[in-house]
């Protein structure tokens, strides 16, 4: 009996001793991982037949403020999509799996200028000053257009997740993109956005520790980095894509149009029974709803 009992003893001790351990390499693997994700990929993305790409073009001088664009094989006044990437404020890179390849394969062969664009990250960039850095890479892209022989009068911001937080904040506030010497951007596409209502996904609990470290404890900061809080009259025009298996986004999409009927501006939700993910990854390939993107994008790009 006490023979068991110390083999049960010595058993839980090394459980408790093992448990720390493993929960140490999986903290260790999923910080690799999102190094990882900052890094250039190791294989560049596949482009439709003629296309080209033109890598790391500076709108900074941060190493972090470069953009890659990808040309169609006729580009002539070509209208241009700028995409920015998720990552929860702090990880991703422009080129990851799933940013470029579908999206080029769909619109580059109709003509299309597909941009994707870094921006500087958490910890050391908070979001409002990586909304600055997306209008300052639209200002960049405006001033380069033509040498691409695209037509900068038309370029509409498209983002996933972090991305598509930051792209709806620059449509949202037009104080962003006239800072940075922009125009105008035609209109967003907002793919499962990580936050429309700043302050009321702070405020619900549990909050997931990737806000609390990407928007901090401070409300101004808040409201300051929320479209929906900086929506006005000057808004552009929005589809905004949201995953029907995540609880808040839907809601917060619906109650951002409504505030935007308020203002006239134009706006709608998508819903998709997607993956956060897959909302990103599947567009481009055949489905009703890249069509309805894609309907969206012809409106505001004609």
């Amino acid at each position: 009996m006490k023979m068991r009992l110390l083999h049960a003893g010595l058993l839980a001790c090394a459980l408790l001793t093992a448990l720390p351990l493993a929960a140490q390499t999986f903290r260790e693997r999923l910080q690799e991982m999102r190094e990882a994700s900052r890094q250039p990929a190791a294989r560049t993305p596949a482009l439709p037949a003629g296309a080209r790409a033109l890598r790391d073009v500076s709108y900074g001088s941060d190493p972090r403020q470069r953009f890659d664009v990808y040309l169609p094989a006729q580009a002539h006044n070509a209208p241009i999509l700028l995409f920015v990437h998720g990552g929860g404020w702090a990880n991703g890179n422009k080129d990851n799996p799933g940013v470029v390849e579908n999206k080029a394969a769909y619109w580059l062969p109709k003509g299309y200028i597909f941009i994707s664009t870094n921006y500087r990250m958490r910890p050391d960039t908070a979001p409002l000053d990586q909304a600055r850095d997306v209008a300052r890479a639209l200002a960049a892209v405006e001033k380069r257009a033509p040498g691409w022989n695209g037509d900068a009068s038309r370029v509409l911001l498209m983002g996933h997740s972090a991305g598509a937080h930051l792209a709806a904040l620059v449509g949202a506030s037009s104080t962003l993109w006239r800072e940075a010497g922009a125009t105008r951007p035609r209109g967003v596409v907002s793919l499962d956005s990580g936050a429309l209502d700043v302050p009321l996904t702070m405020k619900q609990p549990p909050l997931p520790r990737i806000y609390d470290a990407a928007f901090g404890r401070n409300p101004a900061d808040w409201i300051a980095a929320s479209p929906y809080h900086q929506l006005t009259r000057d808004a552009v025009p929005m589809l905004l894509v949201c995953s029907t298996r995540r609880q808040d986004a839907c809601p917060q999409g619906r109650a951002m149009v409504e505030k935007a009927k308020t203002l006239g501006v134009a706006m709608d939700v998508l819903p998709e029974d997607l993956s956060h993910g897959e909302v990103n990854r599947e567009l481009g390939l055949p489905s009703a709803y890249t069509d309805a993107v894609d309907a969206f994008v012809r409106r505001q790009l004609q």
